[in-house]
């Protein structure tokens, strides 16, 4: 149903995602796109582009969007389901009398609402009862007043959403406070850098982070490693009979993978299994998101044929994050891993072309359409491709996701 969107993880206190809020580029400011085109646009857009439906897009979890007033009083439409969907309104773009009717008129479709952009100051607060959760914009950090005020809503039964929330130190802050979800990417942030070493039970999956960037590859070596650890064993064989993988033939080694595969789709799940393997307890978003990354970046690598032996898009993406998987400063833990200088310059911030791949999937996550322009033009890769390839990593993402997760998906409380 969608060519052009992004989407934002709303997650809880224990850093599950609730839902996702969706953020469309072909409407206006981020709103609900206008969907009225005739049959053939629609047939012409499902053949060019990935195109996603509701449950790829929020992997089976609520999806939080904002529609613009006319639509919400024209009808949604029918495929929108309102106990998977919430309506988030703009608390600033209404006067109070016409955002009660507003909300009134949502509530009898039978939606939930979340109110943005609400002031814990606001003079009327009558639309209050007919609201489910208000998104508090905590981005200028005013603690004090915050938990001075929240009460008043905690005391209606109104969920808190705590919006741009950046940092490990904000969100156990505004948990304390009385918030119940979290928007923003202090998720993906170490919690606290450690100067030390790495564990020794992470030594092995340093080991198979080095075979995966490197351009021999040593099918004995990293055999014998794999089936002496029965967890790494399964998991492998997991994620190569995913049907989001391989739809076709049972794997039922490494070395049947190899030969089905090839050396470079070999090398790309040995890293997914290392990254997995290092992620202990930390929530299962980060790994998404890692996914997420890795597959664009090795999508754009291919559109630019950089080569891929090493996969070198495809492990900036998915090692993107493992400062925050392994609470240890970038550089220093790139130091102790046998990266090669591409990635590792990559990862640390250096300008190269594989850092313009990380920077547009950033861009992806934060719905930077402007941004995204920018850096389709530098690549210069058609901007509508580039959603194309976007769409068809989330799908990857969570085909994978599915593989190390026993509990994904859960249905929507």
């Amino acid at each position: 149903m969608f060519a052009f969107v992004a989407r934002q993880p709303i997650l809880d206190k224990e850093k599950s995602v609730f839902a996702y809020e969706l953020l469309f580029r072909d409407g206006k400011n981020n709103y609900y796109p206008h969907l009225e085109r005739d049959e053939s646009t629609n047939k012409l857009i499902a053949k060019r582009y990935q195109t996603l439906d509701l449950d790829d897009i929020s992997c089976n979890k609520k999806s939080f969007i904002n529609f613009q007033s006319e639509t919400l009083f024209n009808g949604l439409p029918k495929s929108l389901d309102p106990e998977n969907v919430v309506v988030e309104l703009a608390a600033n773009s209404h006067k109070s009398d016409s955002l009660i009717e507003l909300c009134k008129h949502v509530k009898n479709l039978g939606y939930k609402i979340a109110l943005d952009g609400y002031q814990l100051d606001s003079k009327s607060q009558d639309y209050l009862k007919f609201v489910d959760m208000v998104k508090i914009n905590t981005h200028q950090g005013d603690y004090d007043k915050l938990a001075s005020n929240v009460h008043q809503l905690i005391d209606k039964n109104v969920q808190l959403i705590a919006d741009k929330v950046e940092t490990q130190e904000s969100f156990n802050i505004y948990k304390d406070i009385g918030f119940d979800y979290f928007q923003g990417y202090f998720f993906s942030r170490p919690e606290s850098v450690s100067q030390g070493h790495l564990p020794t039970s992470k030594l092995t999956l340093v080991e198979l982070m080095g075979a995966s960037s490197s351009e021999s590859f040593d099918i004995e070596s990293i055999n014998s490693v794999v089936e002496h650890d029965v967890g790494l064993s399964y998991m492998l064989l997991r994620f190569i009979n995913n049907p989001m993988i391989n739809k076709r033939y049972k794997i039922t080694s490494l070395r049947h993978a190899l030969n089905y595969m090839g050396e470079v789709e070999i090398k790309k799940f040995i890293a997914l299994l290392a990254l997995t393997n290092l992620s202990d307890d930390k929530p299962i978003e980060l790994i998404h998101l890692s996914l997420v990354r890795a597959k664009f970046c090795d999508l754009v690598g291919i559109e630019k044929n950089i080569g891929n032996n090493p996969p070198t898009a495809f492990l900036v993406g998915l090692f993107s994050l493992i400062d925050a998987l392994l609470d240890q400063d970038m550089k220093l833990l790139l130091d102790k891993l046998p990266l090669i200088d591409e990635v590792k310059d990559a990862l640390c911030g250096s300008q190269n072309d594989l850092s313009l791949y990380l920077l547009l999937v950033k861009a992806f996550e934060s719905g930077n359409w402007l941004k995204v322009i920018r850096l389709s033009k530098i690549l210069e890769i058609d901007q509508k491709l580039l959603h194309s390839l976007f769409n068809e990593a989330i799908l990857w993402g969570n085909g994978v996701r599915n593989s190390i997760s026993p509990h994904f998906p859960e249905s929507k409380p």
